[in-house]
């Protein structure tokens, strides 16, 4: 088996914890040992890790497999991310492991059903990242809107002033705004268009109690009255393709469509053929179906940006994501009980 680490960030300070740090001396018992998929964008989760643990860091093995098989045994605890395959497989390689601490809000990536069916607690890192995730998609809403990719461009290659004059931008204030899974992260969106006197909607498998906005049972008929439609919803087989050639054609000639949530939950092909025909105005997208795969047909559209999974990619973001992720793993060592544990996933 091979296993892949995503690189959240290379470079930042030493970060804030989220709990104050334990200041006991190390512990006299045997540490449980815990493995170590990826780098951590942090000079103080290392020595963290070590006052609790037997760390194993995968990537610095010269043969990953062996010292997978040297150790599957021991491991109780996994450190991967929201962009780290996590499969069955490697799951049921570590007969006692105990607890996996994923670094991201989602957790498609990772077999969260069997895992949890072993008795397998799991972990991720929601809230620390809906500002800055509802901040991007807003860049986006603006970006697409008003053509900024298309006019930095214009101008890096001399054509202002020039014979071919941009086409004209969409106004944002004032216009109506879909959300497509009113989460936390959609929350915080919705949150946002108050500053531009937007109406607001929402599309979710059942109705907020606890919002004013209006809820729309079809996604179809909110993408149908929708002048922006954000795509804010959690991925996995449960929303695959759930914006089809249905809701795009819903969305419209002059709609524009924003995903900051998961490339699967568009049906990218749809996607691509009607900003290709003029059935969809324009589109931002910060994630894609087969990433880093970006599809060549997008990159050739105009009236499209493409961005490469950075919504939550900032230095403090990043560091409070590593934080909360070393917590749930500090905290299960302490209380064998998780901080954040993802919700049972039912059958």
């Amino acid at each position: 088996m091979e296993y892949s680490a995503f690189v959240l960030l290379r470079h930042g300070t030493a970060p804030k914890g989220a709990l104050q740090k334990n200041k006991r001396q190390a512990m006299t018992h045997p540490k449980p040992t815990l493995l170590q998929l990826l780098p951590l964008p942090s000079e103080d989760a290392p020595d963290r890790l070590n006052r609790y643990f037997d760390v194993i860091r995968l990537w610095e093995a010269a043969d990953p497999n062996a010292a997978m098989q040297a150790h599957q045994e021991a491991i109780r605890v996994l450190i991967t991310s929201a962009l780290t395959s996590t499969p069955a497989e490697l799951i049921d390689s570590m007969p006692n492991l105990r607890a996996i601490c994923s670094v991201g809000v989602g957790y498609d990536s990772i077999d969260v059903r069997h895992a949890q069916s072993k008795g397998i607690q799991v972990s991720n890192t929601p809230d620390v990242l809906n500002d800055c995730v509802a901040d991007l998609a807003w860049a986006l809403i603006l970006g697409a809107a008003r053509d900024i990719g298309r006019a930095e461009r214009y101008v890096r290659a001399g054509k202002w002033g020039g014979a071919n004059p941009l086409p004209m931008g969409t106004k944002v204030t004032g216009k109506r705004l879909g959300i497509v899974g009113l989460g936390r992260v959609g929350l915080a969106v919705a949150e946002r268009a108050a500053g531009f006197k937007m109406d607001v909607r929402y599309h979710n498998r059942h109705e907020r109690s606890d919002v004013a906005w209006p809820y729309v049972q079809s996604l179809r008929e909110l993408a149908e009255w929708a002048d922006f439609l954000v795509v804010a919803t959690v991925g996995g087989d449960s929303t695959r393709h759930l914006v089809d050639r249905g809701v795009i054609d819903a969305l419209g000639p002059e709609g524009i469509l924003i995903n900051i949530a998961r490339g699967s939950v568009v049906d990218e092909d749809a996607l691509v053929q009607a900003l290709q025909d003029g059935r969809l105005g324009a589109a931002g997208l910060d994630v894609f179906d087969r990433e880093p795969h970006v599809p060549d047909a997008l990159k050739n559209l105009e009236n499209v940006i493409l961005l490469p999974h950075i919504a939550s990619a900032t230095r403090e973001t990043r560091r409070d994501m590593v934080d909360l992720m070393v917590d749930n793993a500090v905290a299960f060592a302490e209380t064998g009980r998780v901080i954040t544990p993802v919700p049972p996933i039912s059958e």
